[in-house]
């Protein structure tokens, strides 16, 4: 697949199931603010039919490069991004995974059976970054065991190959150029921020803030019927120069640790 129809059926996809999205980019462009996308997440378990290098495949193929490697003890993942060095402004592409033998036999089995289910055929397809639900149809109570475990285990069950979040680059906004201002914009239109370690992330001293919206919530429909749970959010990036002059490209893990709790289930959210 072609990037760039890539990255229009990513966002369309993204956009179109959670409401906030189409709202929040108008909104900045409303204000005559260029939205340039700093870089798209994906999610995925380490299994090696669907690990990071299976869903970093399509990205290779149209030129990306491997770039940073990232820890996440605490929620037992790991993660790869990947830029393009000649297209510009394309967005970087940031994937993790679950590592699944860090969890409970019940958690690995599940992971294991659903992706059983799945066509051989899906798991070498281009498409397999968009494939979407895979391991539907979903159970609740399931869903519901994953989250003691791992918020991040019960998305991917729920949700499956899709991109988690966009992120606006702040450097590319003009008026709105700070990550306060971006903080507060969102906030005085009435969209709740992750607190999680702050709502900012970050320092300019680590040469990345970031901030992210709380998940839309939406309707999904369970084998034991219809709930409403966390799906995508939007984040907001403003990178430093270092000392060299060159801006900073990469990552840092604490502040993606509590990125990650964007999508976190909040009872009376």
């Amino acid at each position: 697949m072609e990037l760039q129809k890539l990255f229009t059926l990513l966002w369309e996809q993204y956009s179109n199931e959670n409401p906030s999205v189409k709202k929040i980019h108008e909104l900045f462009k409303a204000e005559d603010e260029e939205i340039v996308n700093d870089h798209i997440a994906f999610r995925t378990y380490n299994d090696p039919r669907i690990n990071i290098e299976k869903l970093a495949q399509p990205f290779l193929n149209g030129g990306y490069k491997e770039t940073g490697n990232y820890s996440f003890p605490a929620k037992k993942l790991r993660a790869k991004h990947y830029e393009h060095p000649d297209l510009k402004n394309a967005p970087r592409i940031f994937i993790s995974e679950l590592l699944l033998e860090e969890f409970s036999p019940f958690l690995q089995n599940q992971v294991k059976a659903a992706l059983d289910k799945i066509p051989d055929m899906l798991f070498q397809s281009k498409n397999l970054v968009t494939s979407g639900p895979v391991f539907s149809p979903c159970s609740y109570d399931i869903y519901k065991r994953f989250r003691e475990e791992s918020e991040y285990a019960a998305w991917l069950y729920v949700y499956g190959f899709r991109a988690n979040h966009f992120t606006i680059s702040i450097n590319h906004l003009e008026r709105l150029n700070t990550i306060e201002k971006v903080n507060e914009f969102l906030k005085s239109n009435g969209y709740l921020l992750n607190g999680a370690g702050g709502e900012i992330k970050g320092t300019p001293d680590q040469l990345l803030e970031q901030s992210s919206t709380l998940a839309d919530r939406i309707d999904v429909d369970f084998m034991e019927g219809t709930y409403t749970i966390p799906a995508c959010y939007y984040e907001f990036a403003r990178r430093y120069e270092n000392e060299k002059g060159q801006i900073f490209s990469g990552f840092i893990a604490g502040s993606a640790d509590k990125i990650f709790e964007s999508t976190d289930f909040r009872e009376g959210q």
